[in-house]
């Protein structure tokens, strides 16, 4: 599914005449201005799944909060904004056939950072509980408990639950339903299975972060079925040759310039991978230091 189809942003000569007519000029800086027309990035002609790769400084974030404001996606977190953004978002041309899904949202690192200190959070305090629990278990198991009224009947079940079973059984059954303890990896990718739902577009800002090679190949699985059977389109940024590997995505190189389309094995990133292992192929063909 495609929400966005073409995405146009401004060319170096439609900057150039928007700040001719700046009057002041004692702005430190006209971000998002100068940044990706310096490597002719101009137009994304999108697909389910489109990827802008290439490192810190490309301008790839950049691109993705440009096309989250023109899309008026739902966002968390803040971003750099400066006085310039909304004249820049103004200059950018968005085609889209069939509009933008409400609740379409783009997705960053600092998104999945909150989550995972809630979820720690959440976790420490299961921590506190379980241990008031333990006390409260053996006090009632081994308390001398005579019902008197309707008043004592809550300590009553309190009592009868604590004698008919285990202490890790008890302390299990009365923590909070539902909650798991996770690592930050599982913690990372869970917001992503959690927040993604279908028939939206989503616009994913370097979604490995804090995620180990096994769960990015699972992002991979997902993203991969998401956009195929549930009806989502995702534009990614990233370098992980992991996520670059997606199947039927659509990758630009924005450390090229001019900004190319590019199949993943062609990529700088990758193919220093490819070298590397590629160096010691030997060591593991035999189990040792080659």
């Amino acid at each position: 599914m495609l929400y966005i189809d073409t995405f146009q942003f401004p060319t170096a000569d439609q900057e150039f005449d928007f700040l001719l007519q700046i009057k002041r000029k004692c702005y430190d800086s006209f971000y998002p201005f100068k940044v990706l027309s310096l490597t002719e990035f101009e137009k994304i002609e999108c697909e389910p799944i489109t990827i802008l790769y290439g490192g810190n400084g490309c301008g790839k974030t950049t691109a993705l909060n440009v096309i989250a404001e023109k899309a008026k996606v739902c966002r968390e977190s803040i971003y750099n904004r400066t006085n310039f953004f909304e004249d820049y978002v103004g200059l950018c041309k968005m085609e889209s056939v069939t509009g933008i899904p409400e609740k379409s949202s783009i997705m960053t690192s600092d998104d999945v950072f909150d989550y995972m200190l809630n979820v720690r959070n959440l976790n420490e305090g299961i921590h506190s509980k379980r241990e008031d629990l333990f006390d409260e278990y053996l006090n009632a198991k081994y308390a001398r408990f005579q019902f008197k009224s309707l008043k004592d009947y809550d300590e009553l079940k309190k009592v009868n639950e604590a004698r008919s079973n285990t202490q890790s059984n008890y302390v299990n059954r009365n923590l909070i339903d539902n909650v798991r303890e996770l690592s930050n990896g599982e913690s990372a990718y869970m917001y992503f299975t959690e927040k993604i739902e279908e028939n939206k577009l989503y616009l994913l800002d370097e979604p490995e972060n804090s995620l180990s090679p096994k769960r990015q190949l699972e992002l991979v699985k997902f993203i991969e079925d998401s956009a195929r059977f549930f009806g989502c389109q995702f534009i990614i940024s990233t370098h992980s040759p992991f996520i670059l590997a997606i199947k039927g995505a659509k990758i630009y190189d924005m450390d090229a310039s001019p900004v190319a389309v590019r199949k993943w094995t062609e990529l700088k990133n990758v193919r220093l991978f490819y070298d590397f292992f590629k160096q010691h192929e030997k060591a593991f063909l035999k189990g040792q230091d080659a």
